[in-house]
């Protein structure tokens, strides 16, 4: 352990893989018990956040599994108190709680959209104001949001709800940024490009797989652990002076206009 996180406590929702493999919640709560964080591993199910527990306690990190709806105001509560009855406080809140969905303009469902913006946006509020008091108690910290790269360029016509709830998120996380920086609270987003995790594998054949890794200007496969490196440094006293920021983690894919032929394949 480097330590970078050490005397921090975290919480880290969506904290299991949806699959097999790991995904960028997995890795953040490894990465930060690794450097030194207490982490409360929350996941909707229970099974999963114990098993990124097991992972860390085998480590020698300091972790704990919470299971909890973070759709739901009373469920938002209940986490923070945890936390702070096992741990003394909270100085990061890691939001990465989301799901996809698949269905163009004039096909998306009203449920299907409703259920979208719950998890993946509402979540996030929910969590955030249900973290602001134990946050300004420990005199400031740091409000981690998951977005996407969906959220800054066009993904495609079949990701149309995906790519309206991760553009909330980039604008939940400027608004809270704008409110909480005088509480020395810091509110900044990630936004994941291509990366190859759970979430995504099932519906990924391996000619989109291939195209996906050539879509960068790196042409490398992005892996949760990128997305996760990222979230350490956000969550770290390194970015003290950093909030409203969108840090794009996607190999310079939105920076470049290449035609890469995602069609439903990107979350």
């Amino acid at each position: 352990m480097v330590g970078r996180l050490s005397n921090k406590v975290a919480i880290v929702t969506g904290a299991g893989s949806s699959g097999p493999g790991l995904g960028n919640g997995k890795a953040t709560a490894i990465l930060f018990a690794r450097e030194g964080a207490q982490v409360l591993c929350v996941d909707r199910e229970l099974a999963r956040a114990e098993e990124t527990v097991a992972i860390i306690a085998g480590e020698g990190g300091q972790a704990s599994a919470f299971g909890a709806n973070v759709t739901r105001r009373a469920d938002c509560s209940a986490m923070v108190a945890r936390s702070v009855e096992l741990y003394g406080g909270l100085n990061v809140l890691h939001n990465n709680v989301g799901v996809v969905s698949f269905g163009t303009l004039a096909e998306i469902d009203e449920d299907d959209w409703d259920r979208l913006m719950a998890v993946n946006v509402k979540s996030a509020l929910l969590s955030a104001q249900a973290a602001m008091p134990a946050l300004i108690e420990a005199g400031g910290g740091s409000i981690i949001n998951v977005a996407s790269t969906s959220g800054l360029r066009y993904a495609g016509p079949a990701l149309t709800a995906y790519t309206t709830s991760k553009a909330g998120i980039i604008g939940l996380t400027l608004a809270s940024a704008g409110q909480l920086g005088a509480k020395r609270i810091r509110v900044n987003a990630i936004a994941p490009g291509l990366v190859y995790t759970p979430l995504v594998a099932g519906t990924l054949t391996p000619e989109a797989r291939t195209q996906r890794q050539a879509a960068g200007l790196i042409p490398d496969e992005g892996t949760a652990w990128d997305v996760a490196w990222a979230a350490v440094f956000l969550a770290s006293d390194e970015s003290r002076w950093i909030t409203g920021q969108v840090l794009a983690v996607d190999a310079g894919l939105t920076i470049t206009t290449r035609d890469i032929g995602l069609g439903s394949s990107e979350p």
